[in-house]
């Protein structure tokens, strides 16, 4: 490989590096309140943003997540193939009942589906739901409609 090939590749690898890194800051932030919990969640309504999700991060703050929002209801399945940090998902219904909990493993392509169809779906740090004892049936306050 020559130089100017090396470069033009070193360049279009940092570009994408930088843009995946400059669109993932720049989601807008809403804060959910479930029981006493307040978080703080980046919010991916988008095609893009929800294609690119949580990939590539290194970390996430305690009480702060991802939440999807989709324009219809069904069973969208989740899977962490490039998701560096281990997660918890929640599928949530539109009246903000969570419908079922599950942990996801870190660069996998397992499936993770909700047991009924949903609009919103709302990513944290692994085993944070268990930890504050959150689990189906629970209500999240302060979603948007879509």
């Amino acid at each position: 490989m020559n130089n100017k090939t090396f470069l033009l590749k070193f360049f279009c690898a940092f570009g994408l590096l930088f843009s995946i890194s400059a669109f993932a800051t720049s989601l807008p932030t809403i804060e959910l309140k479930i029981g006493k919990e307040v978080i703080k969640v980046e919010v991916a309504s988008t095609a893009a943003s929800q294609q690119l999700g949580l990939m590539f991060r290194k970390s996430m703050p305690d009480n702060a997540g991802m939440l999807f929002i989709f324009d219809q209801k069904a069973a969208h399945c989740f899977w962490m193939k490039n998701t560096l940090i281990p997660l918890a998902v929640a599928f949530i219904e539109d009246d903000g009942r969570i419908v079922n909990i599950d942990e996801m493993k870190p660069q996998t392509e397992d499936n993770h589906c909700p047991t009924r169809a949903v609009r919103y779906v709302l990513e944290m740090n692994t085993q944070w739901f268990d930890k504050k004892q959150i689990g189906a049936g629970k209500l999240v306050e302060g979603l948007p409609k879509p």
